[in-house]
């Protein structure tokens, strides 16, 4: 066994899907271990961390002026570096800590596909920062086709669509690479906003992120085949301020009034599917026709998206298997395998002697 193969097995390699609303962390050998969503509560007077992750979450909305719980990761790319750090320093030490053993881990991070190499570069600095031997990047799309298990080296034609939290990427992959790519900045956080606005113009009412997540996980809905009936038309309340009382305020809200405030986002969506459809090369489309297109994401559950996608391009439409975890999965089958699917990657370092 070579030298670099022993220190490749004594590593504790991690793949860490950072996303805007969530991350998730998958080790090597053991599958995914954790997630967390992406909020960091911070002491503005002190400028210490006090939670990360789900304890992070609780305090949304909740917090004394001196404390502030912040995304540091915007679109799915880090705009707060030092936060984003300790974040990142966090995971790694909670992947590692039933590991005895000095050697830092590899790490491969899931990054959009649309990112400049100035974002590229604070990935991989903040990565290295936090505790990482060497640092490996990996396009969202790309992590998402091999965690469906796609033939993604093959030279046929495959098309997926992940809807994170921040981004949604668009992408045609064949022999290992991306063919053409759209990088959208319309998501889930898009998405709760919409229902956010819509409270605003309907009914004057202020209702905060978490309330509109939680109407968009239960009645969210973007397509209807025929019009639902007044059973089966799902309702659910709505509670937040009048902006014209100031006073506390619940109002019900059905399927169909949120299906209205989310069709615009999904109609941007399914456009740019399209534009990518018409970009895709002819003997691509024809294998992308008879395999379909992968929903892949968070934001693939969302009641109609793949009919309303199926109604749009005349092309088959699925969500694929446990679709959130798909890029952690993904880049944990790279990690299993780096030499095989070493083409596939951003960029990458020699393996290198920890000193």
């Amino acid at each position: 066994m070579s030298f670099k193969q022993i220190f490749s097995r004594l590593s504790q390699d991690i793949a860490i899907d950072l996303g805007t609303a969530n991350c998730l962390v998958c080790v090597r050998g053991r599958g995914i271990i954790l997630s967390e969503p992406s909020v960091v509560a911070l002491n503005k007077k002190t400028g210490q961390v006090l939670a990360i992750g789900r304890e992070a979450e609780k305090m949304v909305g909740k917090t004394p002026a001196h404390i502030i719980a912040i995304r540091p990761l915007v679109n799915g790319v880090i705009s707060d570096f030092e936060v984003t750090e300790q974040m990142l320093r966090y995971l790694i030490d909670r992947a590692r800590q039933d590991k005895f053993t000095l050697l830092k881990p590899r790490v491969i991070v899931g990054i959009p596909s649309g990112v400049t190499e100035v974002e590229k570069k604070a990935v991989k600095d903040a990565t290295k920062s936090a505790g990482a031997r060497e640092v490996f990047l990996i396009e969202e799309p790309m992590a998402a086709s091999i965690g469906a298990r796609m033939s993604v080296q093959d030279a046929s034609g495959n098309f997926i669509v992940d809807i994170g939290g921040g981004t949604t990427e668009i992408a045609v992959i064949s022999l290992g690479g991306i063919v053409v790519s759209k990088s959208l900045r319309i998501a889930g956080d898009r998405l709760n906003n919409d229902i956010i606005q819509f409270a605003q113009d309907k009914y004057k009412l202020l209702i905060g992120t978490r309330t509109a997540e939680k109407i968009k996980i239960n009645i969210g809905a973007v397509y209807f085949e025929k019009e639902l009936t007044k059973n089966e038309n799902k309702n659910m309340p709505m509670r937040g301020r009048n902006l014209i009382t100031g006073l506390p305020e619940e109002v019900v809200v059905s399927q169909t009034d949120i299906k209205r405030a989310l069709e615009r986002s999904a109609n941007q969506i399914v456009a740019e599917i399209k534009n990518t459809i018409e970009l895709t090369p002819p003997e691509l489309l024809a294998d992308i026709m008879k395999k379909g297109i992968a929903l892949a994401g968070g934001g693939a559950q969302l009641k109609g998206l793949a009919e309303l996608i199926v109604k749009e391009t005349n092309i088959p439409t699925y969500i694929i298997e446990d679709p959130m975890t798909a890029v952690a999965r993904g880049a944990g089958m790279v990690l299993e395998n780096l030499d095989e699917f070493h083409d596939v990657l951003v960029e990458t370092e020699e393996l290198q002697a920890p000193k």
